[in-house]
């Protein structure tokens, strides 16, 4: 292990993302020391590392948020189906210790949804946009939290909620397009790692975004990125943009 290796924890390290991020925490000359699965305690276990990265499931999230702010160490949290009630945990974590929490942890993701931002800014409400994203068949959650990202994205650059702006599920006579919404479609099937298209639909003309993963250790390399940048940060809530600088 190199000078100045830094020791991580990850939960959920039995899982697919945690064994790619094991693999790229050593090939980055870090040290995986501590792994935490489902039922497990984290709080004996983090007082090791210097920074936590939890690619779990909802339901651990408060015991993972204890025991990072236990040990005094910042965490990423990368994993997605986070209802209101995580998010309030996570801002109250966030006074004490630094916090990244994010739909995905590719930097071409952060890229894109910087793009989508400044697209959905700078063109007006009537362009429709459009939320396309295709996983595995494994997939439980569904929008994908990247694709909720990236709509949060658009929602955010023109100034209103998604949650009263969110169209999805769209089956049978539905009416017309609301103007103004954002809608997303969902695609499962196969292996496929992630694929998300932003569409912006004018009047006989259109823009799309896009970004491929072809394998999830870019998700594995980013999040280790940010887990590195995060550590000395001040506590307060992050995004990956503040990795990249955006």
């Amino acid at each position: 292990m190199s000078e100045g290796a830094r020791r991580f924890a990850v939960i959920g390290h039995k899982g697919r993302m945690g064994r790619a991020l094991a693999d790229a925490i050593e090939q980055a000359g870090h040290e995986f020391r501590v792994g935490v699965d489902r039922g497990g305690d984290p709080e004996p276990l983090f007082g090791q590392c210097e920074v936590a990265v939890d690619f779990s499931a909802p339901d651990g999230l408060k015991a993972s948020l204890a025991a990072a702010r236990a040990a005094g160490i910042p965490i990423l949290i990368g994993t997605t189906g986070l209802g209101e009630e995580h998010f309030a945990m996570i801002a109250e974590a966030a006074k004490a210790i630094p916090v990244l929490q994010t739909g995905n942890t590719s930097l071409g993701i952060t890229l894109l949804a910087h793009l989508v931002r400044e697209a959905a800014a700078r063109l007006g409400p009537e362009w429709d946009i459009e939320v396309l994203e295709m996983h595995h068949r494994m997939k439980v959650d569904s929008p994908s939290g990247t694709a909720k990202l990236l709509g949060e994205a658009a929602a955010e650059a023109r100034g209103i909620a998604l949650t009263d702006n969110m169209e999805s599920g769209r089956h049978g006579f539905t009416g017309e397009r609301r103007r103004g919404a954002i809608g997303f479609a969902t695609l499962r099937g196969g292996t496929v790692a992630g694929e998300h298209s932003v569409i912006f639909a004018g009047e006989e003309e259109r823009i799309t975004l896009a970004h491929s993963a072809e394998d999830r250790a870019i998700f594995a390399r980013g999040a280790v990125k940010g887990a590195l940048w995060l550590i000395g940060r001040e506590p307060g809530r992050y995004r990956m943009e503040d990795v990249l600088g955006l």
